[in-house]
């Protein structure tokens, strides 16, 4: 990691719970209301981003949508690249997603290749009515053709940064910085 001079904060704890709490009533409204409604987190940040938003839209509907974890490790392209033995841990879908709008919630969005793993998993898993995205940072850069349908930040970056998310239920810090690449 960049030393601490280098760093440039993009979100404190209070602009991640603003942006969240707009995501939350952005999708209540684009899918009008949480029937058939399923919020899935990429593991490892994008879980508990998924609860928090979860929770915002219980506050808002007085219902709370079930929440899935995804972990996309066997879908991603590069991995052999990874290890030789990579760690995966369980994907946990507590309904079955066919028929129903996913919300799908990632931290930072890049080049899209995640989303692409995630994309490929769901679609294993069932045919969903529709595939959402949520993130909280978008810093551009993709290399292929996705868009998140519900960003908190949009951050211009150059190729040698790196934007990185802290929460508190991962790394007990709560922020999004950007840095240069060391």
């Amino acid at each position: 990691m960049s030393k601490l001079e280098d760093k440039k904060m993009l979100m404190d704890t209070d602009g991640i719970r603003r942006a969240l709490t707009r995501i939350a009533h952005e999708i209540v409204e684009h899918n009008k209301g949480v029937e058939n409604l399923v919020i899935i987190g990429i593991r490892t940040r994008g879980v508990p981003l998924a609860e928090r938003i979860t929770d915002e839209i219980h506050c808002i509907e007085g219902k709370r949508p079930p929440v899935g974890v995804l972990d996309i490790t066997l879908y991603r392209d590069d991995l052999s690249t990874l290890s030789y033995q990579p760690i995966v841990k369980p994907t946990n879908m507590p309904v079955d997603i066919s028929g129903k709008n996913i919300v799908l919630v990632d931290d930072v969005l890049y080049t899209g290749r995640t989303v692409r793993a995630a994309l490929d998993e769901l679609c294993d898993m069932g045919r969903p009515n529709s595939i959402q995205l949520a993130v909280l940072i978008d810093r551009g850069h993709r290399e292929l053709p996705i868009r998140a349908d519900y960003v908190g930040k949009n951050v211009p970056t150059a190729s040698n940064e790196v934007v990185v998310v802290r929460l508190n239920e991962t790394d007990d810090a709560e922020n999004a910085y950007i840095c240069e690449k060391k």
